[in-house]
């Protein structure tokens, strides 16, 4: 069984990507100068679950963070947890807080007899402008339903509401919930989770390799095409398909991946991006200091470049979904942000 660890332990940073271990992924110009290169690390399996394309050091690991969130879900539908379609795509998501997506989790609840006061998350606002506007305009304040995780957590007391476990422990490690969870991260990644951190909804977060989440995510992505598949994680790929905008929200960069390309889409925090592709193809990046700038490039690039996205449709998302660099009032664009030169080279 494995415990969550804290800072107290010392950790050992040995099993984690150094900066001369990783490769250079991305790059942001200005006036056609390389202004800003983002180093990482990047894994491409195919269908079959084998390494087809590697940069850096994908072997080393990480917290996959929010990017595990369909797994967790998986083990939530296991457990027991009678939920939605709708309900199962929140729960797979980190979305913005809005109206809609709240609304959403406390119904998740409401149907188990509980409220959100059983929701051990933080509490939070909508995280885009128009949505907070609606939010104060309702009288509302910070609630647990508008954090990014409350469909996961939602999705975890309904489980457990299921099972008739305690409902005040949920998230500690040794719940019988999060060793379901762990079990799943391991048939799916093909590892066992090598620590267990906190992450920052308060859920034990596994640590495992790039590589294993990418092979997760082929096994994912492909679910609704293979006969022996789990009917759980059937559920999951479709209900993320079926209902995107709960995933992340409208025009948010995994929703319109989603929308747009029909690939299984989920960013974690501190810079990492899990997609697959409905054949198995699929891709995980991890930017080594956490930012998300270039994530999308990149991952979706490499897919295209292994045949897994049609190239066609690729340019169109990529200018929805990625910031361009902009300068003065009229947001004239003087810049962009592309490939590195080495990684194209090595493709």
């Amino acid at each position: 069984m494995i415990d969550e660890q804290t800072e107290s332990e010392n950790y050992s940073s040995a099993d984690t990507a150094t900066a001369s271990e990783s490769a250079e992924l991305a790059v942001v110009t200005r006036a056609g100068i390389v202004e800003s290169r983002h180093i990482g690390s990047a894994a491409v399996v195919g269908p079959d679950g084998e390494l087809l394309f590697s940069a850096g050091a994908p072997q080393r690991t990480i917290f996959p963070r929010s990017a595990l969130k369909p797994f967790q879900a998986i083990a939530s539908l296991r457990s027991g947890a009678l939920i939605s379609p709708e309900a199962v795509a929140l729960a797979c998501g980190s979305h913005v807080g809005s109206r809609k997506h709240q609304e959403l989790a406390q119904q998740m609840l409401a149907d188990e007899g509980l409220d959100e006061s059983y929701l051990l998350c933080p509490a939070a606002l909508p995280l885009r402008k128009k949505d907070l506007r609606i939010h104060w305009e309702a009288g509302k304040e910070e609630t647990a339903l508008a954090f990014s995780c409350s469909g996961k957590h939602a999705a975890f007391l309904a489980a457990t509401r299921t099972q008739g476990w305690r409902l005040a422990t949920y998230l500690t490690s040794r719940h019988p919930l999060q060793q379901s969870v762990l079990e799943v991260v391991a048939e799916y990644c093909g590892e066992t989770p090598s620590a267990l951190g906190v992450d920052g909804c308060g859920a034990p977060a596994p640590a495992i390799s790039l590589a294993g989440l990418a092979r997760g995510y082929s096994t994912l992505s492909s679910a609704t095409s293979r006969r022996d598949a789990e009917v759980h994680a059937f559920t999951v790929n479709q209900a993320m398909l079926d209902y995107p905008w709960a995933v992340h929200g409208r025009g948010e960069t995994n929703t319109v991946v989603m929308e747009k390309l029909g690939l299984i889409a989920k960013f974690g925090a501190e810079g990492v991006l899990a997609i697959g592709a409905p054949d198995g193809t699929a891709v995980a990046v991890k930017t080594l200091d956490g930012s998300q700038r270039a994530n999308n490039v990149v991952a979706l690039s490499l897919l295209a470049a292994h045949g897994a996205i049609d190239v066609d449709a690729l340019g169109g998302v990529l200018r929805e979904i990625v910031k361009p660099i902009t300068g003065g009032a009229s947001a004239e664009q003087v810049g962009s942000i592309r490939l590195s030169s080495r990684l194209l080279e090595d493709l």
